[in-house]
Order: structure tokens, then sequence, then C-alpha cells
């Protein structure tokens, strides 16, 4: 079994669609996913995806890739937020949230965390960064525990589109135990 690290840098280098900057920021990167894969894998989490309204695109482009079949692997429970609560944009107090984090506690008995991605002064950040372990890809704001990324990077989706791909390999290679993410 390979050290998360090093197989992390290797997977990187190996794969051509994968960008070097990701090797740059693997200290970024490597704790929070390391955290997403044990709360999937380990203590059968689900994932609710809230983004901001211009990465909706990147939401539906993870639901549809995740799960394939042709992946030949377990699927796993990854769900858009707005399929539970269409109405989002509306949260304002305290209570609301409350309401939703009673409703998403009796519907995921296992527990679940939030993966956000977009920018960190939307109102659909809110809900995620006040939740216990969420999986944030923050754009405009370094808030730690979270994987920082500029709005204005005339890169950002294929940044996006990079940092899944990565992700999804992570999790074939614990599903394989080619690594353990806690070492």
């Amino acid at each position: 079994m390979q050290e998360f690290t090093n197989w992390t840098v290797d997977t990187i280098r190996s794969d051509k669609l994968l960008g070097a900057w990701l090797e740059e920021r693997k200290f970024d990167w490597l704790p929070l996913v390391s955290q997403t894969i044990i709360n999937i894998i380990d203590k059968n989490k689900s994932v609710l995806i809230i983004t901001d309204d211009e990465h909706d695109w990147f939401m539906r482009y993870i639901l549809i890739n995740i799960n394939k079949k042709k992946l030949s692997r377990p699927y796993f429970p990854f769900y858009a937020f707005n399929s539970f609560h269409s109405n989002i944009d509306n949260i304002k107090t305290e209570n609301d949230i409350q309401l939703i984090h009673d409703m998403l506690d009796n519907s995921f008995p296992n527990g679940y965390f939030f993966w956000y991605i977009g920018k960190s002064r939307s109102k659909r950040a809110t809900l995620a960064k006040i939740s216990k372990q969420p999986f944030l890809w923050l754009m405009d704001e370094e808030l730690s525990n979270s994987f920082y990324l500029d709005s204005n990077d005339e890169a950002l989706d294929i940044r996006l589109l990079n940092m899944y791909r990565l992700f999804n390999k992570t999790l074939d290679a614990v599903l394989c135990a080619q690594i353990d993410v806690t070492k």
C-alpha cells in the first residue's frame, strides 16, 4: 500500500490531464481529501453538493460522472442539496438552518456533509461553511480547512475538472487498497 502523499504526487505527474499546479498545492489538498474520503468510505456519510449559481454546471458534472457504470465500483451517496431544499437562496435565519439540519439528520442516519464549490460570499456558502467537516472549494477567500481558488483565474474551469479527476482517482485507489488516506 502506497503512502497517500507519494501516491498523489505520482498520480499528478503520470496523468497528463492533471495540471502540475496540483502538485504545488498538495499540502492544501491532502488533508481535505483525506477527511472527505474517510467520511464517505469509513463513516458511510452522504455528500450533499452545493454550488454558487455560476458553478451549478460543475455540480451536474460531478453527479453525472461520480457513479458511472463503467467505473465498476460501488455507487457513492452524492446528492444535489437543492433536490432536498429548493429554496436555498432563502435561508436567512439560524432557525432556518436548524430546521434544515434536523431534516437532514432524519434523512441521513449515518450522517452527511456538504461539498461546496463556489464563491465564498455566495449565500449558498453559508450553510456549508458553518457545518461540520465540509469539503470546501472556496473562491476568493482563504479559509482554514478549505481549498482556495481565484474566481478570476482564466483556467478555473480546467482546475475544477483537474481537482475532480484527482478526487475520483483517489476514491478508486482507496477502494482498490492502493492507498490509505489516514497515513
